[in-house]
This record gives C-alpha cells, structure tokens and sequence, in this order.
C-alpha cells in the first residue's frame, strides 16, 4: 500500500499525448493528482473538464500558483509541471515554467531541431529544474531486462527495432550502460509494400499494402559497443510488425524475452522471462499485470496493481513516480534534460545520415 503523499502536478497541452499523464492521475489518486491542466482555450478547457474530469485554465502562472484552485497561491500548487504541447512551442512552454521556479518534466523531444536544442540548454540548463518524459525505459519487459543485464557480462551491442529515433536511442544508451556522448552514425532507407490495417485513430479498413518506409541505421559508440536501429513507418500501431530487442554481451545474449548465458564449465543456460497476469481463465482477481520474473526471481513487480493499467500506462505511471520520488530527495533524476538533447541529437544524426546517405559525426555537446 502507498503511503506518500500524492505525487501533484499539472499539464500544459490537451492532446493525446496529454491524457496519458492525467488518466493515470485518476486511476491512481493515491499515487498522483493532476491540480490542472492548460488549455489555450476556454472551449478546449470545457471539453477537457467534460473528459477528463480535472480543471483547467488559460495561462502557465494559473496552473503553477495554485490558481485552479481558489484565489492567490494555494497550498496544492504543482510539484512539478508536464509540458506536453507541439515540437515548435515546448521550448517556449519550458522556458516559462523555469522562469517561475517550478520543475518540467517535457515531452519528447525537448526541443525540435539541434539549434533549438542548444538555446533552449543555454537558457535553463544550468537550472538543473528540466526532465525529459522517456517513459520507454520504464515499460515492464524493459525493466525487467535491465534487472537481469549483468546475466550476459558487459554489453556491447543492441539491435532494436521497436519504437523511432530518440525514444530507441534512449533505450539503446541504457542497454549499453553509455553516458551521453558521440557516436557515429550510418543509415539507409528503403521502401517496400506493406499492409497497414491499424492506426491510432484504429482499424483503417485498408486491404491492399501501401509503400512503407523503414529506416536502418547503425550507431557506434566507440570502445566495442554499438547498436542497430530498425524501424518501420507506424511500426507503433502496426500489428504485422512485432517488437524486437537484442542485447549482446561478453557472456552470453539476450534475444526479445531469452537470456542465454556462459554459467560455468561447459555449462551455457538459457532462461526466458514469464509474465504473469491475473484474470485468465478461473481466477476471478480481474485481468491485470501481476509481476515478470527469471528463474523464479522477480525482475518487476507491478505496484499499481488493482489499477488495470496496459503497459504504456504502468510506464507513465512509472516515470511520474521516478520525477515525484527525484523532487523529494528520494532517488536521483530519472532522465534529464542533457541526456535527452544528446539522445534527439542522436535520432536527428539517424533521419540526416538516412536521407544524405553521409557518415554523420555526432559530438558531444555543451550538455555532456
């Protein structure tokens, strides 16, 4: 059972994006409140109340003095604000936050290009105040993979092909246990037909396959460590094409949910992660994540069980907790702002080298 008091925060934006962060406030109200949200307009804030079921206001200082909630500055002010608007305008929207004195968690990336980038690290770097919202780290079967790492010795290589550029870099880094910093970059693209029967708006109703793009690339870290990134167009939604994760390392390999490992004389193991739910069959608890688990040793365990929470959302969940536990001294940032500037850097190096056909140089910036 949680017995902290709810981690609070307020939104800025009203888009897809944005109801993530505050559905997982009202499936969770122990855990978090969501004090408010910013809409640009009152229409869009009367929509969002009617939907979400939280208030919202017109202005960044409403929501970060405590303004949706009487007069004056209230005592349930935000700990922290998520910025979850367009690329062109969070730099702008971070840049007010900080100048009030108030921690961002900013969706990525955290600016769009690598220009923006380097002002926006130039105006509120120093501040220490940004996060960036990577949540993909904080999935289930990720975490549970990063648990079990050290099975397979030092990593040194990853071949992903999951989720696009910064988010896939980001968990590439944290796979090979690199800090933010350069790396070389080579890329290709191709077309070829490809079926798309599922967007995010749902079923599309196509039948015949259309041109997909899917990007190939490399990225060498130096020092023996490097990574393959493959990625189709709408890989995200498309369900004729499947997540695939490899790590490989001194000892051993970890393919999609597989650790096989070097265990001593003559002796190679291999061992698969299991997931456990409840909800199947007989077991009347309802259907929810319980825990995944290696050989019998739990490698994560759902915390917000009773919550019914899909895997995106238990990884939301968990991101607003890493940020809320960072703001009260409990454990250190969960992914700040000069690692993602380097990471979309890196993604950027990814669609430059892909449409060039150039060998990019990426350096380490101001931020490393």
């Amino acid at each position: 059972m949680n017995t902290r008091a709810p981690i609070r925060f307020g939104v800025v934006g009203s888009g897809w994006r944005s109801e993530f962060f505050v559905r997982t406030a009202r499936l969770l109200p122990d855990r978090f409140e969501c004090v408010g949200v910013v809409t640009r307009s009152a229409e869009r804030g009367a929509q969002v109340e009617a939907a979400w079921g939280v208030p919202t206001v017109r202005t960044v200082e409403e929501l970060v003095t405590g303004a949706v909630a009487g007069s004056g500055v209230s005592p349930d002010r935000p700990e922290f604000v998520v910025v979850s608007v367009p690329w062109p305008v969070t730099p702008e929207v971070i840049r007010e936050v900080v100048a009030l004195g108030v921690p961002v968690l900013a969706e990525t990336p955290p600016a769009p290009d690598a220009e923006g980038l380097r002002e926006l690290w130039a105006d509120v770097g120093s501040t220490g105040l940004v996060q960036v919202a990577e949540h993909s780290p904080f999935l289930p079967v990720h975490s549970a993979r990063l648990a079990a790492l050290a099975l397979i010795g030092r990593p040194t290589s990853v071949q992903i092909s999951s989720t696009h550029l910064y988010h896939a870099v980001a968990l590439i880094r944290r796979f090979l246990g690199v800090p933010p910093g350069a790396a070389t970059v080579r890329a290709s693209s191709f077309t070829a037909p490809l079926l798309d029967p599922v967007s995010r708006d749902g079923w599309t109703g196509e039948t015949e396959p259309a041109q997909a793009a899917t990007t190939l690339a490399t990225l060498d870290f130096g020092d023996g460590r490097s990574a393959l990134y493959d990625f189709t167009d709408n890989q995200w939604h498309n369900p004729l094409r499947t997540n695939r994760l490899v790590v490989r390392g001194s000892h051993g390999e970890l393919v999609d949910q597989t650790f096989t490992r070097w265990a001593g004389e003559r002796t190679v193991l291999s061992s698969t992660i299991e997931r456990r739910v409840s909800g199947i069959e007989q077991n009347l608890d309802g259907f929810d994540l319980e825990h995944l688990s290696l050989d019998g040793r739990v490698l994560y365990r759902n915390v917000y069980n009773g919550a019914r929470l899909s895997d995106e959302d238990l990884a939301v969940a968990g991101l607003l907790d890493a940020t809320g536990a960072w703001l009260r001294g409990e454990q250190g940032p969960p992914y700040p702002l000069a690692e993602g500037c380097q990471d979309h850097l890196l993604g950027l190096a990814i669609d430059e080298a892909a449409r060039t056909g150039a060998v990019v140089q990426v350096a380490a910036e101001a931020w490393v």
